[in-house]
């Protein structure tokens, strides 16, 4: 005897129906942080969001996760693009340790 399964429910029309839409609704979502980012810029002159940064902790993580998706290799190219558009730093400990040692250099002449 075969047992029949029963029909799926419906999904709600708030979430996506294909893996296209929900690409579609990410890419909204890291248009809006990269959109935050470049205010963070404006009013900071860098785009190195401190893990503790009060005022918006989500941005933080979020920028911290692009790090790791670029290790990864899973970000877009048009993302890494215009990440590298507004001067991210893909790796903020090289930038600040070739700062210090540019500081060095000039301090020793």
């Amino acid at each position: 005897k075969m047992l029949r399964r029963s029909p799926r429910k419906k999904q709600s029309s708030s979430l996506p129906n294909s893996p296209k839409e929900k690409n579609v609704e990410e890419k909204s979502s890291w248009e809006q942080r990269f959109d935050e980012l470049c205010r963070f810029k404006a009013n900071n002159g860098h785009c190195n969001v401190s893990q503790n940064y009060a005022e918006n902790k989500s941005l933080a993580g979020w920028v911290n996760s692009q790090r790791i998706a670029y290790k990864k290799n899973t970000l877009s190219s048009n993302q890494i693009q215009q990440l590298d558009s507004i001067g991210f730093a893909w790796d903020p400990r090289e930038v600040l340790w070739n700062t210090t040692f540019y500081q060095l250099c000039v301090f020793k002449t």
